[in-house]
């Protein structure tokens, strides 16, 4: 199944002129506005990470940043983790929400993570997304900002966007990551993805969007959505 999606993420789609000069001159704007691009998500490693993108499952960034210091001040490692029960960890994230899926999800993860990895957040897609509570998403942000392997990690977020600027015609997140990584060169995704993301939410919002007051949809956009 693994191999089956990584397949489809990874299929190159046939780019045409036209859309490889839309695409550069948006990664220039992008650059223009967000020259530097630091992770949103507070953390210390790749296991402190690894956590604070699962907690950030339909809850903003924000607010995981406020619920992760004490989270991290009880456990912060594998080792601790797995000392809480699973309710006290609830407790503690409840503001993050989905609170008992998450901590069913950290405190499995955790096990797993001794039991099979020593301790450490393996640096593979396969193995990050067969941990429990991990889709492709959480996998693809650890891959790229813990590990520095090439991602696209694709949010609705970034999918809105995508479609917004009609650089995909992607009906869900996995057709727009495929499309977005035939469009942009390999050694941008990773601060690429980062890059949109801040652009969205200070420029091109879902609500409240002044397609005037956003350069990119001003040239980009052409059906005002």
């Amino acid at each position: 199944m693994f191999g089956q999606k990584h397949n489809f993420l990874t299929q190159k789609r046939r780019i045409g002129p036209k859309l490889k000069a839309k695409a550069a001159d948006i990664q220039q704007i992008l650059d223009g506005f967000f020259p530097e691009t630091p992770i949103p998500l507070h953390h210390k490693d790749a296991y402190t990470l690894l956590i604070a993108v699962l907690l950030s499952a339909q809850c903003t960034d924000e607010r995981v940043n406020q619920v992760t210091p004490h989270l991290f001040a009880c456990a912060d490692n594998p080792v601790d983790m797995v000392k809480l029960k699973e309710e006290e960890i609830r407790e503690i994230i409840r503001p993050c929400g989905l609170s008992p899926m998450k901590a069913k999800g950290i405190w499995g993860l955790s096990h797993i993570l001794l039991n099979q990895y020593e301790g450490k957040v393996p640096a593979s897609f396969e193995a990050l997304e067969a941990l429990p509570a991990v889709g492709h998403k959480t996998a693809s942000v650890v891959m790229s900002q813990a590990f520095g392997v090439p991602a696209f990690p694709v949010d609705t977020h970034i999918h809105r966007l995508a479609k917004r600027w009609e650089l995909t015609a992607g009906k869900n997140v996995e057709e727009t990551e495929r499309d977005l990584k035939a469009i942009f060169p390999e050694s941008s995704w990773n601060k690429l993805h980062l890059q949109i993301i801040y652009y969205g939410r200070k420029y091109c919002p879902a609500r409240g969007h002044k397609r005037d007051e956003c350069p990119i949809c001003l040239k980009y956009n052409t059906k005002d959505i």
